[in-house]
């Protein structure tokens, strides 16, 4: 089931859906800290979280799939956002530093491919950050948020992905250990159940953040199947 992004905005802009930003936000800060002169990409619905980037980077972009829709963004100011197909992104090679992927690779109907292009259009020193619900997790089962929508993963199955379309896993942090409940006592106890959650419960994490980079061969190229799907082709150097 698809999530249309008027359906994404209007969880984010929820009491709940604001304090899900701020600690995933607070995460993906973690991963980077620093994106100084970097081109950052958000994929799927990426917006509420490239917002805090929009002045600390060279440039933020987001795509949305056609499936979900697209709205402006950001607010009060130039469009930064448009429609792409998610194995079709009209981005150059190599031209982007990091790209966030949320609530994306969940609804997408050929991740393999989604991957691909992310592998395309990352710069070969770039960094690529999934988050996706976890299929352990209470989140993947809170139909009332996008976490409870898609298909949900384990940590091992985002990894293997990764490395069949020539990513190399860095490595995996998890988020989101309170309840789904829209009780503001519930709220109220997030944060310190966050802290808590990571160290004594992590399996049952509402999302997986898994970092990925780039895995590079000399000479590697795209080939086509014989039902004319793209695949990642690895040329391994030879020596005499």
């Amino acid at each position: 089931m698809d999530c249309s992004v008027y359906d994404l905005k209007a969880f984010y802009e929820s009491r709940a859906g604001r304090l899900m930003r701020r600690i995933l936000g607070a995460h993906i800060y973690e991963f980077w800290p620093d994106l100084k002169d970097m081109r950052v990409l958000g994929c799927g619905y990426a917006m509420p979280y490239l917002s805090a980037f929009q002045d600390k980077t060279e440039r933020a972009v987001a795509l949305t799939t056609a499936q979900a829709g697209v709205h402006h963004w950001p607010a009060g100011r130039p469009g930064k956002v448009a429609l792409a197909e998610e194995a079709l992104l009209p981005l150059e090679t190599e031209s982007v530093d990091r790209i966030l992927l949320i609530h994306g690779f969940e609804f997408s109907r050929h991740p393999d491919e989604l991957l691909q292009e992310l592998w395309r259009v990352l710069k070969s020193n770039g960094r690529l950050l999934i988050v996706v619900p976890n299929r352990l997790g209470m989140w993947a089962r809170a139909d009332w948020t996008p976490f409870g929508h898609g298909t949900p993963y384990t940590a091992g199955q985002i990894t293997r992905h990764l490395e069949r379309n020539l990513f190399v896993h860095e490595r995996t942090d998890r988020g989101l250990f309170m309840p789904p409940f829209r009780s503001f006592m519930v709220l109220r106890t997030a944060y310190s159940l966050e802290s808590f959650g990571h160290f004594f419960f992590p399996g049952l994490a509402g999302v997986h953040l898994v970092e990925a980079s780039k895995q590079l061969y000399a000479g590697a190229g795209r080939a086509k199947t014989a039902k004319g799907q793209r695949v990642l082709v690895a040329k391994p150097v030879t020596t005499s």
